[in-house]
């Protein structure tokens, strides 16, 4: 129980800055490819 709590409080320290990083990331790529899919048209 312990260790899962170590581990998790770990977990959200880290995701809260690796899941901004993919956020920003998707939000990107999702951005570039519509921009993409709309300048081929």
């Amino acid at each position: 129980m312990m260790n899962g709590t170590m581990c998790g409080g770990w977990m959200m320290g880290g995701m809260g800055l690796v899941g901004l990083l993919v956020v920003i990331a998707l939000v990107l790529a999702i951005a570039a490819l519509v921009k993409y899919l709309f300048s081929k048209r």
